[in-house]
């Protein structure tokens, strides 16, 4: 059985106040878009994991489809498992490919292994793997709060837009991203600016990241730029970077614009 967990990126995101336990509360909105991983479980007498594509720097306990498949088995008898993944999304890019391997790990055993759990079963599950982890169970546009775990639906659809994504060989650490920032209530809501036409988020919608991530890594400033001279309606940083992304109202060939970079070129749904 195959399945293919996709990432997200941050429509617009603020950071709005420091919490006592030292995590930040955040507004955002995800939105789902279409570069996807591949992820395949087959029977077997011993369960193993096997990880092609991107190389993630990591042995296979530490990987998040493992620890999905832990936190599984602390309620479940679990059979012996045969785990394939291919990674296709980047890490360290602010676009959630982790937490997706882990929410599609946790929807791949249900169905499976025939646990019968519930979506919101399943959130319940998920959140504890990662703040953003319970968002790829339903996978659908939400507005997120608090440290990024709080889901509202939101009426949203790019359908017929096209995005350009493109991450430089560049690691923004997420703490050290939070260190640089400083943390205020917005003053329009997000969920208020996502309502008015996409032209205009431009002028309206921000990430708070940006300002203190593009002072120190400058090459992330010019792409976002770049993306507006080749015709962005609008761009942005996804979550803390190092990702790009510009969305067009047609179809984009920009691979070559951005030389050293993945790139990442399609139709939003």
């Amino acid at each position: 059985m195959i399945i293919f967990p996709n990432a997200k990126i941050n429509l617009g995101l603020n950071i709005v106040r420091k919490r006592q336990d030292g995590y930040h509360d955040i507004e955002t909105l995800f939105y789902p878009i279409p570069i996807k991983d591949a992820l395949e479980l087959t029977a077997a007498e011993e369960t193993s994991f096997t990880q092609s594509g991107i190389l993630v720097d990591a042995p296979p306990e530490k990987n998040l489809v493992m620890k999905a498949l832990a936190k599984l088995k602390e309620k479940y008898s679990i059979p012996e498992l045969r785990i394939g993944l291919l990674k296709a999304i980047p890490f360290g890019a602010g676009l959630g490919g982790g937490s997706a391997d882990a929410a599609f790990m946790l929807r791949l055993v249900n169905d499976f292994c025939q646990l019968h759990l519930s979506d919101d079963e399943l959130e319940e599950m998920a959140s504890s793997l990662g703040a953003d982890c319970a968002f790829f169970i339903r996978n659908k546009p939400v507005f997120a709060s608090g440290i990024g775990n709080i889901f509202e639906p939101v009426e949203l659809s790019l359908e017929g837009w096209h995005l350009c994504l493109v991450k430089p060989d560049i690691a923004v650490s997420t703490a050290e991203a939070y260190a640089m920032v400083t943390p205020s209530a917005p003053v329009v809501s997000l969920k208020e600016i996502v309502r008015r036409p996409i032209e205009t988020w431009r002028e309206s919608m921000v990430n708070d990241f940006e300002a203190s991530v593009f002072q120190k890594y400058p090459a992330i400033e010019a792409i976002k730029q770049r993306l507006y001279d080749k015709g962005a309606v609008y761009a942005s940083m996804s979550g803390s970077g190092s990702s790009v992304f510009g969305i067009f109202k047609a179809e984009t060939r920009l691979k070559q614009d951005f030389p050293d970079c993945f790139v990442w070129e399609g139709a939003l749904s």
